[in-house]
């Protein structure tokens, strides 16, 4: 019975999260594995970026990330210490038709035998301690990235590790030399994962890619250093307010996005913009809006509300105001240089 109900779960998951599993014969691991897979979304942006002839995932867990990052490579293989979930993922590829060499071993063990190069090497390092609670620091990671990181480089031309999306990007940079790209991967605006890649060529600078997976498909991109000598310029809001997407809230470039799209920001601390004319390249939402007065807002009136720099939560406003959720109109409640001031969409 316990066998049946973890099948009918990981079918509810794959629905939502990899389809492309939902045929006869594949089976599905415990929960818990299922939560830490990628989607079939973000896999498949990554699969993108990466090719050669040998791939290998160190931490292949259920398997969604090789399955797609390994299409562009020749020789793919996959280890694993999971003796059950690697023979679930195993079962699934033959019934997907991809092949691979499936490695049942700690990732430590596997580097300690290991006397083969790898063009790429991909792996996602638990990010739960014994006790099941998250962490996000390297070194409390399973496996620890600041130990084996040397031995990883000595392997492979390219080592991208997939990394929570809460972590700090100043404190990575500053714990783990080598990295040329990070990728701040949102879905529909909800971040999703830090993907960071190490190289042993010498780089100019470290790229990142703010992305947002089906919201426009919109790619921002940086070299990190530039917000330190980004400036912005200040204004009262004109015609149109921006808000940027949350991949680039949590690149925190909020200088710099202002002087790349000539936009002017309301507030040090709002991180909205706000421009007379519209610019339809500004990667997140753009609203026509205009300045109101707190009376004109009536009970039972209908609004998606936006706090942004404000006291009062989006919740405890709309209990304030007696406001129904939804719609097709927008306030935002905000503060400018000038005070706080409330902005309707028109």
């Amino acid at each position: 019975m316990l066998e049946i109900v973890q099948q009918i779960k990981g079918k509810q998951v794959a629905e939502r999260k990899f389809p492309f599993l939902l045929k006869e014969g594949i089976l599905f691991p415990p929960q818990l594995n299922l939560e830490q897979s990628s989607s079939e979304k973000t896999a498949l942006y990554k699969s993108e970026i990466l090719k050669g002839k040998t791939f290998i995932d160190l931490t292949s867990g259920f398997g969604i990330d090789a399955y797609y990052l390994s299409q562009n490579f020749d020789h793919i293989t996959l280890v694993e210490q999971n003796t059950e979930l690697l023979k679930i993922v195993e079962n699934n590829w033959n019934i997907l038709n991809r092949q691979a060499k499936f490695i049942n071993l700690k990732l430590e063990d596997f580097l300690d035998e290991n006397k083969e190069h790898f063009d790429v090497i991909y792996l996602d390092p638990a990010r739960r301690d014994e006790q099941k609670n998250k962490v996000f620091l390297l070194e409390d990671l399973s496996p620890d990235i600041l130990e084996i990181q040397e031995k990883l480089c000595s392997i492979s031309d390219q080592v991208v590790i997939k990394l929570s999306p809460l972590i700090d990007l100043k404190y990575l940079i500053s714990v783990l030399p080598g990295i040329s790209r990070i990728d701040i991967i949102a879905l529909k605006n909800d971040v999703k994962e830090v993907v960071v890649f190490l190289s042993n060529k010498n780089t100019d600078g470290i790229i990142c890619n703010c992305v947002n997976l089906e919201s426009g498909e919109e790619t921002f991109t940086f070299i990190f250093g530039e917000e330190e000598t980004a400036e912005s310029e200040y204004s009262e809001p004109e015609k149109y307010i921006y808000i940027p997407n949350h991949s680039i809230l949590k690149a925190g470039v909020f200088n710099l996005i202002s002087q790349k799209f000539g936009l002017k920001k309301l507030h040090p601390n709002s991180h909205l913009y706000t421009s007379a004319e519209k610019n339809e390249d500004f990667p997140g939402r753009v609203f026509e809006m205009e300045i109101i007065d707190s009376k004109s807002i009536k009970k039972k009136e209908q609004f998606n509300v936006i706090s942004k720099n404000y006291p009062l939560k989006p919740e405890e406003i709309k209990k304030k105001y007696g406001l129904k959720d939804g719609g097709e109109h927008y306030l935002i409640f905000t503060q400018s240089k000038k005070g706080k001031i409330i902005l309707k969409s028109v």
